[in-house]
């Protein structure tokens, strides 16, 4: 990712963002800090950042121009954006409705910054595509989704929901004051998850412990020390339609009885430490099920019946593509006139019958190189899991270039980390 450009002139908060990144030493990239006027607009205009971070209780800066200023720009706007707030100041649901003309992918109070500021940063460049899907869908697609694999780390999850129940939140699909219900039923359903899925985490034994002082995060690292328990992942999927939305979470435990379990709940106090997660999703969500299986949940929430959908124009008209682990989706030598936006899915990139490459939605389009050079597929691709493509003929991709120019500097930047990572592989195979 490129430089991040953070816009706040609070000290505090500055050396708090440092001291997060110290904790993390895999982030290299830059620390840009920005308070004045000027470089802020220089930074936003030339530095085609992909996130910036913005304090949006800084009252030394003026937020309200900076919003105006990127909602204007189409070649600046497409970018993410993380808010940072003093929650004794603002709060978190008039934020985001003062800034739903940007891209904000999650909101996070100051008291936070140290513990969850750097691991947000990580989680959005592990799902880089989710930078970009506000401008696709706002303008081309029908409908957004995204899918995270979380490992057994309670400390993460109120940032995995809070991107899910932010991204409704601002795009005014659900009432604002609904967000915060909506991030802890999610929470709670993931913990479930990651407690009783994935670390088998009876709920005897979670009575015991938290009744003899252990914390929920102890009774998971103890249980982690089994590098198989460790080694479990939870998916957490989201879908943006027309009507709802859908999160469906899933461990990689046994599973369990869900009837018998429900039926115990009921006889739980309310205040119960038992249960909170299912109850709270209950009576947010329009359905909530589980598979026969018991180690999926699927909730459903219906957006707010006041909002205007516009019709969806580009790349909604084309032929979607649902593809199967094994399919070829482009062969070698064939004719390029066409390429694919990556909804879903992994695929190999096959040259000479070795895989030189592996995509995923995080590359957004397959194809493009041949496309865009008007030469014939140097590679096979093929798909490594059922996977969700949108087919772009050459005349639909020319005119939506033409429609939005910036989109020329979007693919620009694609191509050139295409070409890093390119780079990258090449040196490591020569060592």
């Amino acid at each position: 990712m490129s430089a991040l450009g953070i816009i706040n002139s609070d000290p505090e908060i500055q050396k708090n963002i440092k001291a997060a990144f110290e904790q993390n030493p895999n982030y290299s990239n830059d620390l840009v800090f920005l308070d004045k006027e000027e470089g802020i607009h220089e930074f936003l205009n030339y530095a085609l950042p992909e996130l910036v971070v913005i304090n949006f209780s800084d009252p030394l800066i003026n937020i309200d121009k900076i919003i105006d200023q990127i909602q204007s720009d189409k070649c600046i706007l497409n970018f993410g954006v993380i808010g940072i707030f003093d929650q004794n100041i603002d709060k978190e649901e008039v934020l985001l409705k003062k800034s739903k003309a940007i891209n904000v992918l999650f909101m996070l109070d100051n008291l936070r910054i140290i513990s969850h500021f750097a691991k947000g940063i990580e989680i959005i460049e592990q799902n880089y595509q989710i930078i970009f899907q506000r401008e696709f869908t706002e303008s081309f697609l029908e409908g957004a989704s995204g899918k995270f694999f979380l490992d057994n780390d309670l400390l993460a999850v109120s940032l995995y929901a809070g991107i899910g129940a932010t991204i409704l939140s601002q795009r005014g699909l659900i009432n604002p004051d609904n967000k915060m219900q909506l991030q802890l039923a999610l929470m709670e359903l993931i913990v479930n998850a990651i407690e009783h899925g994935n670390c088998g985490i009876t709920y005897e034994e979670k009575t015991k412990a938290l009744e003899s002082g252990m914390t929920s995060v102890d009774l998971i690292a103890e249980k982690c020390k089994d590098p198989v328990i460790q080694s479990k992942k939870v998916v957490f999927h989201w879908a943006i339609k027309q009507d709802v939305s859908t999160f469906t979470i899933q461990d990689q435990g046994s599973g369990f009885d869900v009837n018998a379990y429900l039926e115990k709940m009921k006889t739980q106090d309310q205040y119960s430490l038992h249960g909170r997660g299912i109850k709270m999703a209950a009576r947010l969500s329009h359905k909530l099920r589980y598979n026969t299986k018991g180690n999926q949940v699927t909730l459903i929430i219906k957006h707010n019946a006041s909002v205007e959908y516009e019709v969806p124009a580009g790349f909604s008209q084309e032929q979607i593509i649902m593809v199967k682990k094994g399919d070829i989706v482009i062969r070698e030598g064939e004719a390029s006139d066409c390429l694919y936006y990556i909804s879903s899915g992994t695929f190999d990139v096959i040259h000479n019958e070795k895989c030189v490459a592996t995509l995923s939605a995080q590359d957004i389009f397959m194809g493009e190189m041949s496309f865009l050079l008007n030469q014939r597929r140097s590679a096979t691709i093929k798909a490594t899991s059922t996977g969700k493509l949108i087919l772009l003929t050459q005349k639909t991709f020319i005119d939506i270039i033409r429609r939005h120019p910036h989109y020329g500097i979007f693919l620009s930047k694609l191509l050139a980390k295409r070409l890093v990572r390119s780079n990258k592989q090449v040196a490591a195979q020569k060592k």
